[in-house]
């Protein structure tokens, strides 16, 4: 099936960034009470909004991060990402190929505006997508799972969900495409496949995302 639209999450699919963010958010948990490891942040709240975080560490505990909990958080984020920050190998030649068969796509993100940007310019990936082509949590005020960021950016870019691939490496962001009535593709490198159930395809390496997308 050739699509009209290519939907990406940002973290984890087109940028290298989870391993930094989840360490951050990991230490940053456990530095205001709530002891967390890598690995449970990784479980927790990968492909999460900011707002979910909140939730669970109240819904488990009772208690509410501080106020300035996310502006600690991004300011440390932001710090690694300009440090550390790489593109994940082999995106960018998925997108020109997408280019240059006149394929649209966009990104849509749990994450907010300022650090989608910070991440995309940091890579080289931002001139992939400019201003008119990047979508936040920060625009529906729901988070996946809901499906309302995709639905958003499919309206947006004027194509029905049913002609849209969403490449995902997230069991939330997963189940955001499919409820929203699109083919998610399930990006395995940090993500168990059996994670990812829902996904139309499953693929470990951005080499073989082009194959499935143009069958």
């Amino acid at each position: 099936m050739r699509y009209d639209l290519v939907i990406f999450d940002n973290d984890g699919v087109l940028v290298d960034s989870e391993p930094i963010a989840n360490r951050i958010l990991a230490g940053l948990l456990t530095e205001v009470g709530h002891p967390t490891s890598y690995e449970e942040s990784v479980r927790d709240y990968m492909g999460s909004a900011m707002h979910r975080v909140h939730d669970l560490v109240a819904e488990r505990t009772g208690q509410r991060l501080p106020e300035d909990f996310d502006a600690t958080y991004y300011a440390r984020v932001f710090d690694g990402f300009r440090r550390e920050l790489e593109s994940v190998p082999g995106v960018a030649t998925v997108l020109d190929k997408l280019a240059a068969d006149g394929i649209a796509h966009c990104v849509a993100s749990s994450g907010s505006h300022e650090r989608i940007r910070v991440a995309l310019k940091k890579t080289g990936l931002y001139e992939h997508f400019g201003e008119e082509r990047i979508f936040s949590a920060q625009d529906v005020g729901r988070g996946k799972p809901a499906p309302d960021l995709f639905l958003h950016a499919a309206r947006t870019m004027g194509v029905a969900p049913e002609r849209c691939a969403v490449v995902e490496d997230s069991p939330l962001g997963v189940r955001a495409a499919v409820a929203a009535g699109m083919d998610a593709f399930g990006f395995t490198a940090m993500t168990p496949a059996e994670k990812l159930a829902g996904a139309r395809e499953l693929f470990a390496d951005m080499a073989e995302l082009a194959a499935k997308l143009f069958v």
